[in-house]
């Protein structure tokens, strides 16, 4: 077995040796990319480039408050803690628990035994042929694509809004999974250390 190359420590002012290689990121699913090959490919060069232009785009102006957090938000926590941004929404007449809100997740993910106990029909699934790819490697293929209409909170603070979920056929501690498009569609803003997401409502 090959013995690992020990680095020699570089010298003060010497150049700094240029990247072996570059990792890229993990992405899956159809609600950015959208479903054929083609349509991925393109999704990808945006993501992985970054373009500059002469003039700053203007920004719309928002009427909605600044979002923060505050200490205060933490306080019915035991810190320190490593636990898992995880929330509780209603799917149509059902209360879904165990949520999990991933800001690195490219795709809504809806798993298959919470489909069966929603009693929805597999006709209202789409087809689609975009695979999910894990940090294993693992090729997961979605069952379809379902849009669930999910409200949060309570009134009269809440969203309700349509999400286009992937349905995966496989075990999970969780029964979905909120990614970046629902996120980023909410303009929720999300607190790991306060275990919170806040969101602008009516």
């Amino acid at each position: 077995m090959d013995q690992p190359q020990e680095q020699t420590p570089r010298r003060e002012n010497e150049r700094p040796r240029p990247p072996v290689g570059d990792i890229q990121m993990i992405v899956g699913g159809t609600t950015s990319a959208g479903s054929s090959k083609k349509a991925r490919k393109t999704y990808l060069r945006i993501v992985q480039s970054v373009q500059l232009t002469g003039s700053t785009p203007k920004m719309a102006r928002l009427d909605n408050p600044s979002i923060g957090f505050l200490e205060e938000d933490a306080r019915r926590l035991h810190h320190p803690h490593d636990d898992a941004l995880v929330v509780s929404i209603q799917a149509g007449d059902y209360n879904m628990h165990r949520v999990l809100v991933d800001n690195g997740s490219s795709a809504n993910i809806l798993y298959y035994p919470v489909f069966q106990q929603m009693g929805i029909g597999r006709e209202r699934l789409v087809p689609t042929n975009a695979p999910l790819v894990g940090f294993g490697g693992t090729r997961v293929c979605p069952l379809g694509v379902i849009t669930l209409s999910m409200t949060v909170e309570d009134y009269p603070q809440q969203i309700t809004k349509d999400v286009v979920f992937l349905m995966v056929d496989c075990s999970s501690a969780y029964n979905a999974i909120l990614g970046q498009p629902t996120l980023n569609a909410w303009k929720a803003v999300t607190s790991t250390y306060h275990l919170m997401v806040k969101f602008p409502t009516e």
